[in-house]
């Protein structure tokens, strides 16, 4: 079982290019060009770590598989190479 601490999700969602929005929870927008864009995620305050089923949903919501979505929080994948795959996906279009 796969485990991460949602402060580890946080910092890697921010470093991509997603910008938090507080209010009853902590959602991140993933921000093309300096504006907002659809793809977001969901991240509960009372939570301190996400397991398997909570990182499945958040790969669901940024549109990547759950090794496409270690890639990304773990920063092999570059903020570049996620837009590449949304766009692959045709759910992001500049």
């Amino acid at each position: 079982m796969t485990t991460r601490k949602t402060r580890d999700i946080k910092k890697g969602l921010i470093k991509k290019g997603f910008i938090e929005e507080q209010k009853d929870h902590s959602y991140f927008f993933l921000h093309v060009e300096g504006r907002k864009s659809t793809i977001r995620t969901k991240i509960s305050h009372g939570e301190k770590e996400y397991g398997d089923n909570l990182l499945s949903l958040i790969s669901r919501q940024l549109h990547l598989s759950s090794k496409e979505l270690d890639k990304l929080l773990d920063c092999p994948m570059s903020y570049e190479e996620y837009l590449a795959i949304l766009e692959k996906k045709k759910m992001l279009i500049r």
